[in-house]
């Protein structure tokens, strides 16, 4: 056993982080202030390779794996979780490689991987977030299209991307609902699309967010990935894979929330002294690294099992909750130690503290994956 990263994964993350730290303060605020996407940045991480890091070497991407890719997660979140957001330009692609046929492969992956395209997954709804299955979007067959109705809420990517991959209705008359869905790539300037960019979030704010509406949007049916009615479930199968990479946004952002502390806590005084001269204060950052490196272990492993094949869901859930949980709690006991300066924009440490909720909600909620591990154990 082990639990060492092989040297050119740790060589992967020391770049990662070395790009991260020397580019992103550059746009952090700004894409904060201003909720904007930060294109020059995404296409110079896009010409070193890491957005397609994860898409296979056949389809022009780096092939380092779900735990390759989950490094890089980790060392940007840990410099700015709402930048590292340009890693999710290949978000929904997944489901291409997944389930799709060679031919979408061939069509829509080497884009991706070359940063000449965005993707995205179009799967939440205004009433069914958490609740994939109480989708309503429709898409109805007309000799060699499907016609798409409807609305999602909460896209990533949504006014930016090229393509999306879209969870439809599909046979409305099937008894289990879960047996309804399919997935239908569309490409985002067909007509009948509208697409509107949701401000005001609390966090990750440079990160694009949007609602889409279809208003008989045709595709041609060859746009199916996979089975008609396997939808939902090719959906799940894909968060099983996914969640790992997720979830090391959870331990860098937790990573880089602690190295904003150690920082302070050496260099502030009081009462004649450095904070980090107090033993409360020495108990806080001891229990902030050991959740950190808890969260690390449970996501390298849920990762490393998915590119042996061994796909876990029960740990890939523990991995998702754990790491979102603890990023929040780290970031939130970082600003505590920062004290009044901690409350300041001024500090990057708020916006740790901003950026971290999204991790107990966003891709699974924290009772989701919860609700995943318990059902999984009393099978």
């Amino acid at each position: 056993m082990d639990f060492e990263l092989p040297e050119e994964l740790k060589m992967l993350a020391d770049t990662a982080y070395r790009f991260a730290k020397a580019e992103f303060p550059k746009y952090a605020r700004e894409c904060d202030r201003e909720e904007k996407f930060p294109w020059e940045l995404w296409k110079k991480a896009c010409e070193l390779g890491f957005t397609g890091a994860w898409i296979p070497e056949e389809y022009g991407g780096g092939g380092v794996g779900r735990l390759g890719f989950a490094v890089i997660m980790e060392q940007f979140a840990r410099v700015d979780l709402g930048l590292s957001h340009i890693l999710s330009s290949t978000f929904g692609a997944d489901l291409i490689l997944l389930f799709g046929a060679e031919e979408q492969k061939k069509k829509y992956l080497p884009p991706l991987a070359k940063g000449e395209a965005i993707s995205a997954g179009a799967f939440s709804e205004p009433d069914a977030g958490t609740d994939v299955a109480g989708i309503r979007t429709r898409a109805e067959k007309e000799g060699n299209e499907y016609v798409i109705n409807g609305s999602k809420m909460f896209i990533t990517n949504g006014t930016i991307c090229d393509f999306m991959v879209v969870l439809c209705i599909t046979n409305p008359e099937e008894e289990k609902r879960h047996r309804r869905m399919s997935l239908i790539l569309v490409e985002a300037d067909r007509p009948g699309i509208t697409r509107n960019k949701i401000y005001g979030k609390m966090g990750i704010r440079a990160s694009d967010t949007a609602e889409i509406t279809f208003e008989n949007v045709r595709v041609p049916v060859e746009n199916l990935i996979g089975q008609e009615g396997r939808g939902f479930h090719q959906v799940m199968q894909m968060f099983n894979v996914t969640r790992a990479s997720v979830a090391a946004r959870g331990v860098g952002c937790a990573q880089g929330a602690l190295d904003l502390a150690v920082s302070y806590v050496k260099e502030r005084k009081a009462f004649g002294q450095p904070l980090a001269a107090f033993q409360v204060i020495q108990f806080k950052i001891a229990e902030m690294a050991t959740r950190v490196e808890l969260a690390r272990n449970t996501v390298y492993k849920a990762a490393w099992k998915v590119d042996r094949g061994e796909i876990d869901p029960t740990l890939s859930a523990m991995a998702k909750y754990y790491a979102g949980e603890t990023a929040v709690w780290v970031a939130n006991q970082a600003l505590q130690l920062h004290g009044g300066y901690g409350y300041i924009d001024e500090y990057d440490v708020q916006r740790f503290y901003r950026d971290a909720k999204i991790l107990e909600i966003y891709e699974g909620t924290t009772e989701a994956e919860k609700l995943t591990i318990a059902r999984r154990l009393l099978a």
